[in-house]
């Protein structure tokens, strides 16, 4: 190939017969095997996993693809195909064999991501909100979204939400904003100048706590990826003044002239800040004369009304309420919104409620810093935890939340972690640990036993569903099934 990569940055640029090495065929693969092959170049897949229906896909595209049985097999696929670029899916582990062998073949490596930025101008070239966070990123998303959709703007949702980027700027109709939810997996592929790298409309990292660190090698390669968000920025980049961490990678980014610092917390917020003023969520950021006045965007009260006053879900909506107003768009809207917006399936979802107790599913809630979020909302808890810990320790939330645990029930592999935990730092509370089949079904007529009348039923695993389930949304329902059920049988 004679042509610079540096070259492509725009979806009219010249594609044909760039030839690529895509690792990984999910959703992400897919989208970026589809696109190159819509741009003209010559495209070669290779994944360690089988996917079927993309197969089938591909098949009809007339795109080349392998399943590898080994990191050797696939990166003797690339060796053979020759490629000028590989690209990777965000999954991929940054040791990964292929990684050192592009490096020695002084091959460029680009993410799904970098991709969609270079292409973003196929219909509009419209700016992106960009959020990550250990927590609440997925509802942060959608509530930015929807605020801008409030307000009469086309803005999707899109990134590790579910809906690839590469969809969302092939989108026909085109859309004024994408808000892209960024994981730290796509964070760590994205260069920070160059061609390829992003220059977010605004950006926020919600908060940080210890998570993937298998994954990224150390507490600190995570932080770094997380702070990445802020890269040049043009307009507005969104801290909590909750989680200092965060501040501190809004002080230290490299962003764009103008851009400027705004706050988000529970408390009384300063003339670039949102917070909350005697019961009133307010915005002192994105007004007139913000050193003397403040906006009213809701309030506790009518959050509470919504099922949305957890302490977790109003900083998602002041961080929401901040990216969207940096738009221009009024408060009125944002208010609008608010109003209007229905919060997703297993995150903090009230299942049931039945002889004086309630059944909460947040099985979204994979880590420890999103369990304590959870457990900080009720006074009362049967908790239910555990699954796939990937090297983290919960004694902090344990030692947090013991005063209000009425009973504990340990599901998943690694039962291990919460029993050291609670034998440290509840030695009082009592558990019950789950093995063998159907454990959702156990794990509920356990937590039943706990319960008091008055107490919250709390499925917050801190931890991953992968070792018993498919996925956090399949133990989530089987959670509400088995709730269901137990309650069909007391009747």
């Amino acid at each position: 190939m004679t042509r610079s990569l540096d070259s492509l940055t725009s979806w009219h640029a010249d594609w044909s017969g760039l030839r690529v090495f895509v690792v990984g065929l999910g959703v992400s693969g897919f989208a970026v095997a589809d696109t190159l092959w819509e741009l003209g170049a010559v495209v070669h897949v290779a994944s360690d996993r089988p996917s079927p229906d993309h197969e089938a896909m591909l098949d009809v595209l007339g795109v080349e693809h392998v399943i590898t049985d080994s990191p050797e097999s696939c990166e003797a696929s690339a060796a053979e195909f020759a490629p000028d670029i590989v690209i990777v899916s965000p999954g991929i582990s940054p040791r990964h064999r292929i990684l050192d062998w592009a490096a020695r073949s002084d091959i460029p490596v680009w993410s799904d991501i970098e991709l969609a930025w270079r292409v973003r101008d196929k219909i509009t070239a419209a700016p992106w909100i960009v959020i990550t966070g250990t927590n609440g990123k997925t509802t942060t998303t959608q509530l930015t979204a929807h605020f801008l959709r409030s307000a009469g703007l086309r803005a999707i949702e899109c990134g590790n939400i579910g809906v690839p980027v590469l969809d969302a700027v092939r989108n026909p109709e085109g859309f004024d904003y994408l808000v892209v939810e960024l994981s730290s997996f796509q964070l760590h592929w994205l260069p920070s100048s160059g061609a390829g790298a992003l220059h977010p409309y605004s950006a926020t990292c919600l908060n940080v706590a210890e998570d993937h660190v298998d994954w990224h090698g150390s507490a600190d390669a995570y932080r770094q990826a997380k702070a990445s968000v802020y890269t040049n920025t043009q307009v507005a980049c969104v801290y909590s003044t909750v989680d200092h961490i965060t501040e501190t990678m809004v002080e230290d980014a490299d962003v764009q002239e103008g851009c400027r610092a705004i706050g988000f917390g529970f408390m009384v917020p300063g003339p670039s800040g949102f917070g909350t003023i005697e019961g009133i969520l307010v915005d002192r950021a994105f007004v007139e004369n913000r050193h003397e006045s403040a906006q009213e965007l809701t309030t506790i009260d009518r959050l509470a009304e919504l099922g949305m006053a957890q302490p977790h879900m109003i900083l998602n909506i002041l961080a929401a309420a901040a990216l969207a107003r940096s738009t221009g768009i009024s408060p009125e809207a944002v208010s609008r919104g608010i109003d209007s917006f229905v919060v997703d399936h297993h995150r903090c979802e009230v299942v049931a409620e039945a002889g004086g107790v309630t059944w909460v599913d947040d099985s979204k809630a994979t880590n420890a810093h999103a369990a304590n979020a959870s457990l900080r909302a009720f006074p009362s808890i049967v908790w239910i935890v555990g699954g796939l810990f990937k090297g983290t320790q919960i004694d902090e939330i344990v030692q947090a939340h013991a005063s209000r645990l009425r009973g504990v029930v340990i599901i998943g592999e690694d039962r291990a972690e919460p029993i050291r935990a609670l034998t440290a730092h509840a030695p009082h509370v009592p558990w019950k640990q789950i093995s063998g089949g159907d454990v959702m079904t156990q794990a509920v007529a356990a937590a039943r036993d706990f319960a008091r009348d008055g107490d919250t039923v709390l499925l917050a695993p801190a931890a991953a569903s992968m070792d018993q389930f498919v996925d956090y949304a399949d133990r989530g329902r089987k959670f509400a099934s088995a709730v269901a059920e137990s309650i069909a049988e007391q009747s």
